[in-house]
């Protein structure tokens, strides 16, 4: 293990070891000067549990309230489409991110194959790895537990285009004030949605943040940010020949879309920005059809039967199409479903895959 730090040149210190029994020794110069018992430092043993009073918040009443029909397609979906672009979720930035290494050293195998996630190769195997940061904060703030369990799903989506396997998870947990019951209901609720996601992925918690007390003054009012628990993943490419991209790849390829249509359009980047609509639930979502959507897609891939893959995320199947056609420099031609809303088929937050297949 020193090797490897020493290779890097990063320092490294052993501060002890791994023994039997169900203590824990605590030395100095040689001489035990604690023995304690590890159950007590643990939850689940004798380790403190604070219980803090939370409670649902009043805005989630106007959540409840949303409906759909109040709400008509717009009239010219090219000024619809517009706006979505334009937002500041969904326009250009690489004259912000082409300013930094996207090589890092030779070993980023996106750098000029565009994928859902970014995949550094594992030098000496056959193997790359793939990584991605994901979250939606107003799906969460509509839905803590429904939010967070989509950051999850969304961040796996996105291993899995690549044709990789979803391996564990880190996070960064960015809350209000926790001694405010609603900020703590949105956090208690964000953890369980987590939860359960990363146990159907089976991806493991490896490690992360909680940072709280992140709000602003605003009237004379604490006004907390929305919930932020940004999900990082990783995941194993067993055979980094096997690479998949977003981006279009011949004219006259099929496109096909894995996953069941809704008419759903809540929150939105469409709903958000073209409607000025804010308080909407999360969008549809279901745990073991994201999951089996996934294991087609990964199978798809390794079977070498598609010639690009890329989720339907946030901006809907449009901006999923557009930015696979702007990265493969082609244009594409697509039929709606004629028994979903139009604008609920192009920008629905659905979580779907879109697939290229020859």
């Amino acid at each position: 293990m020193q090797a490897v730090f020493d290779k890097w040149d990063l320092n490294c210190t052993q501060i002890g070891e791994v023994i039997e029994g169900d203590r824990l020794h605590f030395l100095m110069n040689g001489e035990l000067i604690a023995d304690v018992p590890a159950e007590t430092l643990v939850l689940g043993g004798g380790a403190p549990v604070y219980k803090r009073d939370f409670r649902e918040p009043a805005y989630i009443a106007d959540v409840k309230k949303f409906s759909i029909a109040k709400y008509s397609g717009p009239n010219r979906f090219n000024r619809c489409s517009s706006v979505t672009c334009s937002t500041s979720e969904y326009c250009f930035k690489k004259w912000i991110y082409n300013q930094y290494d996207s090589m890092v050293g030779t070993i980023n195998m996106t750098t000029n194959k565009p994928a859902d996630a970014a995949v550094v190769d594992v030098r000496g195997t056959q193997k790359g790895l793939a990584m991605t940061v994901d979250c939606n904060p107003r799906y969460v703030n509509a839905d803590p537990f429904t939010g967070c369990a989509i950051a999850v799903a969304e961040a796996a989506r996105n291993i899995s285009c690549t044709g990789a396997v979803p391996c564990a998870v880190t996070n960064c947990l960015n809350f209000g004030n926790p001694y405010n019951p609603e900020v703590y209901w949105q956090f208690v609720n964000a953890i369980k949605g987590m939860s359960e996601a990363c146990t159907r992925f089976n991806t493991p918690v490896t490690g992360g943040n909680v940072s709280f007390y992140n709000q602003s003054v605003i009237n004379n009012e604490e006004v907390p940010v929305y919930p932020t628990p940004t999900i990082g993943m990783i995941g194993i490419l067993h055979d980094k020949k096997k690479l998949m991209t977003l981006n279009f790849k011949e004219n006259g390829d099929s496109i096909f879309l894995l996953g069941k249509s809704e008419n759903d359009i809540s929150s939105s980047e469409y709903l958000y920005s073209f409607h000025k609509v804010k308080n909407t639930p999360a969008p549809y979502f279901d745990l073991d059809e994201e999951f089996a959507v996934q294991d087609l897609v990964r199978m798809l891939i390794d079977k070498n039967l598609i010639n690009c893959a890329h989720d339907v995320s946030d901006g809907g199947l449009f901006i999923t199409l557009l930015e696979s056609a702007m990265a493969g420099n082609r244009g594409f031609n697509i039929e709606c479903d004629p028994e979903i809303r139009k604008d609920a088929f192009l920008f629905l937050v659905k979580l779907r895959v879109g697939l290229l297949l020859p």
